[in-house]
């Protein structure tokens, strides 16, 4: 009853806040990867901007999986599929399923799959040793096919369908006179061969009539207790045997827990799921799916062999940046064109970083590299992903190579760049409806050295009126995220890739003193109380912001 193992996935993954560039190369990697073997799936850390929606919806290309976290979860590690059961069962068709399956819980389930309790071998063992009342069968509404099949018996009589729901369990070892002094409506009477006991019995009312030794039962004791409504079962076991036995065919719901149940989700962490466990001495736990429904079992034993989520990251290397719970995922390749940053790997991985104004640049050269077509479609993506990021060739991390692949995609997409750009860029800088949150958080980035943490965000757009605008909205927001995160400085590029310009908001105490000397001659003005600096030919975060701030800082 082990789970099967299905095909590994991996997932092909961008930075938090992904721009254009992160979710198409994701997309575009994770659809090379899969022509070579494997299942490889996109997938996102964070919401789209407009922009990247605009492309995606242009191409008809569905928005990939978001991914909150990549940390080892609940359905990472083997689930073992132990078949739940019904509450109707016996404990001792429980007992046996354990002992052939070697478990020691049994789940008890639903017609709709809903866990309802837990039996375990303790539990049965408890219930064989504390059953002292005679009326515990009674009391569990045991239907008489349980007790059929326990004995191993067969039904003469009586419908074996129905519960065993009133009396007691008795043994008639005493004469017909005696018996019918003790002979209770309903009861279950355990006797032998005699025509006499049988008749009293049924006459007395007894709901079932249990015949030992495979005695046959006559014709006429079948026909009265039929017309009686009697059930009448034939075992081959003597009496005691028979006695010592009909209790493990009381159902499981009868001695089943259902109070203070420990489950996990699918989507639990392992951490926690740790943590719980060792605070616990239960041996297995119940896993839960979709809408709750019972999915399998997992012990300890389970999350020693425990395995990190398998990643690709395309479009950065910096920790920070990357997805929640990256620390516990198993990192196979890295694709970027940004410097080489904090992520840490447990072996040797794949790791390719070109000095490239996009990271589809070098998708498109592995494309290419590995003789695989391009189609439209996978064109599309890749070139819009590099008209976003070098701003149509006007950022300077702009390279001969990205222009000609951006040449190559766009005459494959069967695209007009300069009118698509101006289509692409209009989506993405359309405010409209935003709060000042969401239009800071769109593109942002933080970095983290021994000597200072600063994140930075970005907006570009060539309507200078609406850049203005937002000066006054952002700085005291800024302010507000600084203190919330602890940030030493923040930074928020207002870009007109147009004009070449940025108005730089700095806060946080020295910001705007490190950027004075970190640009001394290449600034040409400050203004509101000088928080902000216009840089005149700046466009680019990565290339002209990030190094002269990080060796300003003496990093």
């Amino acid at each position: 009853m082990q789970q099967k193992q299905s095909q590994e996935i991996t997932y092909v993954i961008g930075h938090k806040n992904p721009d254009t560039d992160s979710i198409c190369s994701a997309i575009c990697y994770a659809a090379l990867k899969a022509r070579t073997g494997g299942s490889y799936i996109p997938a996102r850390a964070g919401q789209i901007n407009d922009e990247t929606r605009f492309v995606l919806e242009y191409f008809d290309v569905p928005v990939p999986e978001l991914m909150e976290t990549v940390e080892t979860q609940v359905r990472d590690i083997q689930i073992r599929r132990t078949k739940g059961v019904r509450r109707g069962l016996s404990i001792k068709r429980a007992w046996q399923m354990m002992q052939e399956n070697d478990i020691y819980t049994v789940p008890v389930v639903s017609s709709k799959g809903m866990l309802e309790g837990l039996i375990t071998i303790g539990d049965i063992a408890k219930s064989y040793m504390n059953v002292y009342d005679s009326h515990i069968l009674s009391q569990a509404d045991t239907p008489y096919a349980n007790i059929v099949e326990t004995l191993q018996g067969t039904a003469a009589a009586g419908d074996c369908a129905a519960l065993f729901s009133r009396g007691k369990v008795l043994v008639a070892a005493a004469n017909p006179d005696v018996l019918e002094s003790y002979i209770e409506k309903g009861d279950l009477v355990i006797l032998g061969n005699r025509y006499e006991s049988q008749l009293c019995a049924i006459e007395m009312e007894a709901g079932c009539i249990v015949v030992c030794e495979g005695a046959a039962v006559a014709f006429t004791i079948r026909k009265l207790a039929q017309e009686r409504g009697c059930v009448v079962i034939s075992t081959p076991y003597d009496a005691f045997t028979t006695a010592r036995l009909i209790h493990q065919s009381i159902p499981v719901g009868f001695f089943m827990r259902t109070e203070k149940l420990i489950t996990f989700e699918e989507g639990d962490g392992i951490n926690e799921v740790r943590e719980v466990m060792a605070s616990k001495r239960h041996r297995d736990f119940p896993v839960l799916g979709e809408n709750r429904r019972y999915l399998g079992m997992i012990s300890r034993r389970n999350l020693l062999g425990a395995k990190g989520k398998p990643v690709i990251l395309v479009d950065h290397n910096e920790r920070n940046q990357t997805v929640s719970g990256i620390e516990q995922a198993e990192i196979k390749e890295i694709i970027d064109h940004h410097r080489i940053g904090s992520v840490e790997t447990m072996s040797p991985v794949v790791f390719r970083n070109q000095p490239l104004g996009c990271t589809a640049t070098i998708i498109y050269q592995m494309y290419k590299e590995q003789g695989q077509p391009v189609d439209r479609t996978t064109a599309g993506l890749l070139c819009s992903a590099i008209i976003s990021d070098t701003l149509l060739f006007r950022s300077p991390t702009c390279t001969e190579t990205d222009r000609m692949a951006a040449e190559e995609l766009a005459a494959a997409a069967e695209l007009d760049m300069e009118v698509f750009a101006e289509r692409m860029f209009a989506a993405g800088s359309n405010l409209r409806g935003k709060t000042v949150e969401e239009i800071f958080f769109r593109d942002f980035k933080t970095f983290t050295t021994d000597q200072l943490s600063f994140g930075v965000g970005q907006l570009t757009s060539p309507n200078r009126s609406e850049l203005e605008s937002l000066q006054q909205e952002l700085l005291p927001f800024m302010e507000e995220v600084r203190a919330r995160q602890h940030m030493d400085m923040l930074f928020f590029m207002l870009t007109n890739f147009l004009t070449r310009t940025t108005g730089l908001i700095c806060v946080g105490n020295g910001a705007r003193e490190l950027i004075e000397e970190a640009f001394q001659g290449e600034w040409d003005e400050t203004y509101d109380n000088g928080e902000i600096i216009r840089l005149p030919g700046m466009v680019s975060r990565k290339k002209q912001l990030i190094p002269k701030i990080i060796a300003a800082a003496g990093m």
